[in-house]
């Protein structure tokens, strides 16, 4: 039987889909669809003298995203939402993730609802046009019980939902008891990643702050493939400290970070990558991440 042409192109139409799609698969996200910025955490003590100046600086040195970590009865280090965005629309920098602890007064059980700052919270990030708005830790009284524990993650799942309605992500981003703590026999971690649903919450894996625990990312990012849209990149020295270790340039350190952000490209489902360092050895909070950008343009990020 002698095949049509038109039945020839169709079934050569589908492979080549078939083909496409099987390559996105396998390679992971596209390398223009890649986010990288950095935790301005990581300059605070110059964000607290002088943000306008210091945020010029990290304009200055190649970073297009910046993630906030003070964001206070409505204002972004000091300034309204409104007039923050024109700081950084004037810089050229956008504000793609923030960090902001939903605690458990953010969340009335009784009316089911959410609370009116917490409303805030979403409606600022949204206005200064975040992709994600993330939670950095948990309250201790929401993680008592094992029961306390679900009731909160059904919560974060609700809050995905807040956050879809005006664009964006609601994401978690990990310390080190999420690894040491155990509920049910249960670790923390693996609650919340059994409970938290992917389509409504997205989980923000810091590689460093769970080193101390004991815990791996490479190991993470093999348990939960494709679970991981962001990343904190951090690497970590050993210290004579209670934690035992701090946060060092990248490379320098004992965590495989380079090894890391490339297996979080290729199956964690990592998009957004942004670097922070909260320990300077010797050099200042805005050299290091100077150095630490280009390191990650070395490879190839």
């Amino acid at each position: 039987m002698t095949t049509s042409r038109r039945t020839f192109l169709k079934n050569s139409a589908l492979l080549m889909a078939g083909t496409t799609l099987l390559s996105k698969a396998s390679f992971g996200a596209s390398k223009t669809s890649e986010i990288i910025g950095v935790q301005l955490y990581s300059v605070r003590e110059d964000m607290k003298k002088d943000p306008v100046g210091t945020l010029t600086q990290i304009a200055k040195m190649g970073y297009k995203n910046v993630e906030h970590a003070n964001y206070i009865e409505r204002k972004f280090n000091g300034y309204t939402a409104v007039e923050f965005k024109k700081i950084l629309d004037s810089l050229g920098l956008k504000m793609v993730s923030g960090h902001t602890v939903m605690r458990k007064e953010h969340w009335d059980p009784g009316k089911k609802q959410f609370s009116d700052s917490w409303k805030y919270t979403i409606e600022d990030a949204a206005y200064l046009g975040q992709k994600y708005v993330v939670s950095p830790s948990m309250d201790n009284s929401m993680r008592t019980t094992y029961d306390d524990m679900l009731r909160y993650m059904d919560v974060f799942n609700l809050c995905g939902e807040l956050c879809q309605k005006s664009g964006m992500k609601f994401s978690y981003h990990n310390h080190s008891f999420e690894f040491s703590e155990k509920l049910n026999n249960i670790k923390i971690f693996d609650i919340m990643m059994q409970r938290m649903d992917p389509n409504r919450v997205v989980m923000q894996l810091d590689i460093g702050n769970m080193y101390i625990a004991g815990a791996k990312a490479l190991d993470i990012l093999g348990q939960y493939p494709g679970r991981f849209e962001l990343m904190h990149v951090k690497d970590e020295i050993a210290v004579n400290t209670p934690e035992k270790y701090e946060s060092s340039i990248l490379g320098e350190g004992i965590i495989p970070a380079k090894e890391i952000v490339d297996l979080g490209r290729k199956s964690g489902g990592t998009t957004c990558f942004i670097i922070e360092q909260e320990s300077y050895q010797n050099m200042t909070p805005i050299e290091s991440v100077k150095k630490d950008l280009a390191i990650m343009k070395k490879w190839g990020y």
